[in-house]
């Protein structure tokens, strides 16, 4: 890994940490101008069992946008709806538990 990369997972976890110790979501950030876009996908909010650990999953929907319910250390998140993303599951298949990526 080089060192820009390092860095920029560093920065990454610095923002999420400050984000969780703020209460901010990506919405507030987007309300601040902090981006010029950002796409909104158009998930409902659902309730189901989680594919690996059987436990119920309800995936949020906070004003149009659903909010991440696990996330990894550089920023790629998951709402709990569908399948796992291919970063979730490369984990999950390495013997990385599904809750140590939980946000919540």
């Amino acid at each position: 890994m080089s060192e820009s990369d390092s860095a920029k997972l560093a920065a990454v976890a610095w923002i999420h940490e400050q984000m969780d110790r703020h209460a901010l979501t990506l919405d507030d950030l987007v309300a601040a101008g902090c981006f010029d876009k950002v796409p909104a996908p158009a998930v409902e909010s659902s309730r189901k069992a989680a594919p690996e650990t059987g436990a119920d999953v309800v995936s949020a929907k906070t004003n149009g946008a659903p909010r991440p319910l696990y996330r990894n250390a550089l920023g790629q998140s998951w709402d709990g709806v569908g399948e796992y993303p291919d970063w979730l599951q490369r984990a999950v298949n390495a013997g990385q538990s599904i809750e140590f990526f939980r946000v919540e």
